[in-house]
């Protein structure tokens, strides 16, 4: 690579990592307003109006698909997910990404227990650890590294990294209104889960972008 394709490519790789980190900062400061606004009960007419809204639905839905569903957002799922991604990104020759896919995920995993343990805010069925959601927290940090491989490195044509990134976004709300659903989250838990996990997903895109130019 010659030196004014090393600085061209530092220079359109550098505008990315700017953009990311301040995406990072504004999920994060959305993130401790909603953790603030959650532990001092702030969401309580909005939590209690969708969980009544939730319950009348229920009574008229199939309950045992959502018991299905919501595993995909639980430690085998993600699993799971892990294990096919690892495979598809090596098949794709993207090692990079194979390696920290997870690393990535384990410390979203530390990262949820982290937070649940410095709100300590229950669950609708008075289990512990509500907020945030880590099945919303994993999900948004798994497929929403998907989007931004199938958007940045995908060499397909536009409609199809289209419908790619809108099957990895549905599949994250489906996996969360399951947790709703279940009577297992309260919404304000489920906004917790995608700011922090977005916050989380952009700052590891970040430093693993500044990484990559700099070792260029």
């Amino acid at each position: 690579m010659t030196a004014e394709a090393s600085r061209h490519r530092r220079l359109v790789h550098g505008r990315k990592p700017r953009w990311l980190l301040s995406g990072a900062l504004a999920s994060l400061a959305g993130y401790i307003a909603l953790a603030v606004l959650a532990a001092h009960q702030q969401f309580f007419a909005i939590d209690y109006g969708t969980r009544t809204w939730i319950r009348m639905l229920r009574e008229e839905t199939p309950y045992l698909p959502m018991v299905f569903i919501t595993e995909l957002g639980g430690p085998f799922g993600i699993l799971l997910l892990i294990g096919a991604g690892v495979a598809v990104l090596l098949w794709r020759r993207q090692r990079r990404w194979a390696v920290a896919l997870p690393a990535l995920m384990a410390g979203a995993g530390a990262l949820q227990a982290i937070a649940k343990w410095s709100i300590g805010r229950a669950r609708p069925d008075e289990s512990p650890w509500g907020f945030p959601s880590g099945h919303v927290l994993s999900l948004v940090v798994f497929f929403g590294l998907m989007i931004w491989l199938v958007a940045t490195a995908s060499r397909r044509r536009r409609r199809w990294r289209v419908l790619a990134s809108a099957l990895c976004t549905l599949t994250v709300v489906i996996v969360a209104f399951s947790r709703l659903y279940l009577d297992r989250h309260w919404l304000s838990d489920l906004a917790g889960g995608l700011t922090i996990g977005l916050a989380y997903l952009l700052l590891a895109i970040w430093v693993i972008e500044v990484v990559t130019v700099d070792r260029v």
